[in-house]
C-alpha cells in the first residue's frame, strides 16, 4: 500500500477519533473504539492482500475504470480475481512459449502462444453471425409452410 492510502487512513482514522471526542457519552466511545479497530484491521488485511497479488491493484482498478459506467463501484473481489486470473493467463502462455525447443523467446512464439485467446473474438462474431442467418432460415421456412397451408388447403 502506497504512502497516500496510509496517509488517508490515518486521517480518517484521526477523524473518527476527534469527531468521538466530542461526544462524552461512553457508549459511543466503545462504538468508535471498535470502529477504529475493524478499520485498522481491514487497512492490513488490504495490505497483506496486495503484498500477495502479482499486480498492484491500482493498474487493474485503472484499467477496469477505463472501460466502465463512471461512478461504478468496483468491489474488492472482483479487483483481486481479475488480478489473480491475468497471472494465471500470463502463467499459461508462458508455458505455451517455453515449449519450444530454443534457448529464447521471441515474438513469433508470442504471438502463436497468445492465438487462441485472439481467435476467441473471432469465433464470437462468427457464432453471432451463424446465429443471424439460422434465425433467417427459420423465417423463410416459416413464411414458406404459411404459403404452403394457403395454397393447398384440403
Amino acid at each position: 500500500m502506497n504512502a497516500n492510502h496510509h496517509f488517508y487512513a490515518l486521517f480518517q482514522i484521526e477523524v473518527i477519533l476527534v469527531s468521538d471526542k466530542k461526544h462524552h457519552d461512553k457508549k459511543n466511545q466503545e462504538k468508535a473504539k471498535k470502529t477504529d479497530e475493524k478499520m485498522v484491521e481491514a487497512i492490513a488485511e488490504e495490505e497483506e492482500l496486495n503484498e500477495k497479488l502479482p499486480f498492484p491493484n491500482a493498474v487493474i482498478v485503472r484499467m477496469i475504470r477505463k472501460n466502465v459506467t463512471p461512478g461504478k463501484q468496483i468491489k474488492g473481489a472482483v479487483k483481486r480475481e481479475l488480478n489473480l486470473w491475468i497471472a494465471g493467463l500470463i502463467e499459461k502462455i508462458s508455458k505455451k512459449m517455453d515449449a519450444h525447443p530454443y534457448t529464447y523467446v521471441d515474438y513469433g512464439m508470442f504471438k502463436d502462444a497468445i492465438a487462441t485467446y485472439e481467435k476467441m473474438e473471432e469465433i464470437e462474431k462468427e457464432k453471432e453471425r451463424l446465429i443471424k442467418y439460422l434465425e433467417k432460415i427459420k423465417d423463410d421456412v416459416e413464411t414458406l409452410e404459411r404459403e404452403i397451408d394457403r395454397k393447398f388447403k384440403l
